[in-house]
């Protein structure tokens, strides 16, 4: 029965190896979502061709049922991933969630003589929960990279500030700070800026839609202010007076959340004074248990 069982499970990985092969080759299709997306003027954070390992991940991209999660493509896009390889870690997550148990089933099998129909069962689950592990590590993580996107939306504003300073117009001043770093927020800003030149638009409405979809509001402000530059207002106060409120803000968050840190760091700071309190209470309670 063994012998059956690992001709069995060699046939599965050969077969698997051959089509994944195959499929390599061949030409993905765009989503039909995603051509809709970028009909809409909502660009997903990756459209340019796949290369290298991300060519597996849009390969399974193109071939699974349903789209990534709005809220997932947007934690992407403000770290800076892209869909693609998204994908690619989720393939390698389900790879090695596969690979571990089939490994140490061979192992038993070599040595001991012990069937693989355990360590297929569960490799088969692993594999399953290591293709969700990416997606569990992208949301868990959604908190900081929110707050790193704002503090990089701050720098931003302090660079248009500068450049309104040096006497720029508003559209001037957002590509040349836009210009100056590939952090993923600047890099679609840029993107942002770049779209309402192409379409021949003031950029402010596209800041602002931009700031929605990211979820940013910091980004939805800034917009509106630097719309007041077509009705001929100073905006080198304005900005500086603005920033200065969101930084505060931002502040005040980043102090808030310390706080909460150092109050679950303080039961873990208790935890040795009790255990060591029971090391004195326990002799005595059980004297009195005892007789």
């Amino acid at each position: 029965m063994t012998g059956l069982w690992v001709a069995v499970a060699s046939g599965i990985l050969l077969a698997a190896g051959l089509w994944a092969v195959a499929g390599f080759f061949v030409p993905a299709h765009p989503r039909l979502s995603d051509a809709l997306r970028v009909l809409d003027g909502r660009v997903p954070p990756a459209v340019s061709p796949a290369s290298g390992a991300d060519r597996i991940g849009a390969w399974v991209r193109g071939r699974l049922p349903g789209a990534v999660d709005d809220r997932i493509a947007r934690q992407l896009q403000l770290r800076g991933i892209s869909i693609d390889r998204f994908y690619t870690y989720k393939v390698l997550g389900a790879l090695i969630g596969l690979a571990l148990p089939g490994l140490g089933g061979v192992l038993l099998l070599v040595s001991l003589g012990v069937s693989l129909v355990i360590p297929v069962i569960v490799g088969l689950v692993l594999g399953l929960i290591g293709f969700f592990v990416p997606d569990i590590v992208i949301g868990r993580g959604s908190a900081s990279t929110s707050a790193d996107a704002t503090e990089a939306l701050l720098t931003f504003v302090d660079l248009v500030t500068l450049e309104r300073l040096a006497n720029s117009s508003a559209t001037q001043s957002l590509h040349a700070a836009a210009a100056v770093s590939d952090q993923a927020v600047f890099v679609a800003i840029r993107d942002s800026l770049q779209r309402s030149r192409l379409e021949q638009r003031a950029p402010f409405a596209e800041l602002k839609r931009l700031g929605e979809e990211l979820e940013l509001p910091a980004l939805c402000d800034i917009a509106d202010v630097m719309k007041l530059d077509d009705s001929g207002a100073s905006l080198s106060d304005a900005l500086r007076a603005r920033v200065k409120e969101l930084r505060d803000a931002h502040l005040t968050e980043a102090k808030i959340e310390a706080a909460t840190v150092s109050e679950r760091m303080t039961v873990l700071m208790v935890m040795p004074s009790l255990i060591f309190g029971l090391l004195f209470l326990i002799p005595p309670l059980l004297r009195m248990v005892s007789s």
